[in-house]
């Protein structure tokens, strides 16, 4: 079934509120909406001129093309960052006596990949707050499931914890790893990436057993440079903001009503997502919608995946079924890092305790005393 049901005009809507973000990129949402240039700029000019009324089809003239950062400008930026790893965006732009503002600098950073997860922010655990800035953290989960004339719904959400900005629900028939990774892979396309998740312990998204465990959709996740966090066993509140929205869309969407099929189900869920993100206020947001505080994510989909590369001083082991070899020693891992390799470091406070990292993420630390296999 299509990710996206709705009518052309409910998406060029939504593509000129992404793009009147002053930090948008442009370019980048054309192609997450599969349109060209020429057609967003017209539609941004007839936006600009008679307001929603000129989004309807009708001759009007272009935009005219957007201002790009001159190519010698961004090279400076490139040259200061690599003499000065830690300079982030305004240093740089003050170093360039301000001929290029602080966020333009941190795009240029972000798109050259001279931006990555320090290693204690990968460490800190997920806490309540709202975040600083859209994409910081999504929120993501299944609501409760319930019968159709042809067969079970399973919706499912994900919002954005600084806006509550509403990036899909979808009308699924399981709950299965390939239903997700197919749905979130065309979510990623449109936004692009966010720098963390955060979900429950439950299938698909991690072990309730063994909470915190990455399952094979987390593995996913981790290697396109998605972070993950886990809500605490029989803590949703710690997914509090999707547990929120589901309420809503129980009360507005739901309460009362039967559907037919999954694209029934879906033309409902398409239609309230329209005034959720764009039309309801929110009452934490000042009373104002979540589009007006989304943007569209500077991290955009790699449809080619990019090996990750360890450090240099990093000892690499590769995962076999669930287990793992280092220094003689067998220990437990997620079966879905089979065929993977993870990073082994020692730990500063002791020579026997080691952090274990696929990519950026955490897995465990082990203990050379103590290993989960043989003597």
């Amino acid at each position: 079934m299509p990710w996206d049901t709705r009518d052309a005009m409910s998406l060029k809507e939504e593509f000129i509120a992404l793009a009147l973000h002053p930090d948008s990129n442009r370019r980048e949402l054309c192609r997450r909406f599969n349109i060209s240039p020429q057609t967003a700029y017209k539609w941004l000019r007839r936006y600009e001129e008679q307001g929603p009324p000129g989004l309807q089809e009708q001759s009007r003239r272009p935009c005219g093309s957007p201002r790009q950062t001159p190519e010698a400008l961004e090279k400076e930026v490139l040259a200061l960052r690599l003499a000065h790893p830690a300079w982030g965006g305004r240093k740089i732009s003050h170093a360039l006596t301000r001929r290029i503002a602080p966020s333009t600098v941190t795009n240029i950073l972000h798109r050259n990949g001279l931006i990555v997860p320090p290693e204690i922010e990968a460490k800190k655990p997920w806490q309540r707050f709202e975040h600083e800035a859209p994409n910081d953290l999504w929120q993501m989960d299944f609501k409760g499931y319930f019968p159709t004339q042809k067969g079970q719904c399973h919706p499912l959400t994900l919002i954005d914890d600084h806006s509550r900005f509403n990036l899909a629900i979808q009308a699924c028939a399981n709950e299965r790893r390939e239903t997700v990774q197919e749905r979130l892979t065309e979510v990623f396309r449109r936004y692009g990436l966010p720098a963390r998740i955060n979900t429950d312990n439950g299938s698909p998204w991690g072990s309730p057993r063994n909470p915190g465990e990455l399952s094979a959709l987390g593995v996913w996740l981790v290697s396109l440079g998605i972070r993950l966090s886990f809500s605490r066993p029989y803590h949703p509140q710690t997914n509090g903001k999707n547990e929120r929205f589901h309420r809503a869309l129980k009360l507005e969407v739901l309460k009362g009503r039967h559907f037919h099929d999954l694209a029934e189900a879906q033309v409902a869920f398409d239609r309230w997502r329209e005034i959720y993100n764009h039309q309801r206020p929110h009452e934490t947001l000042g009373y104002r919608v979540p589009m007006e505080r989304y943007r569209a994510s500077p991290w955009p989909y790699p449809e080619q995946p990019v090996e990750f590369e360890y450090g240099l001083d990093d000892v690499l082991a590769k995962v076999y079924h669930s287990r793992f070899r280092f220094r003689k020693r067998y220990f437990r891992i997620a079966k879905g890092l089979a065929g993977q390799h993870i990073a082994i470091r020692p730990r500063q406070d002791s020579e026997l305790l080691f952090d274990v990292y696929f990519c950026y993420q955490l897995l465990r630390t082990i203990d050379l005393n103590s290993p989960d296999y043989g003597p």
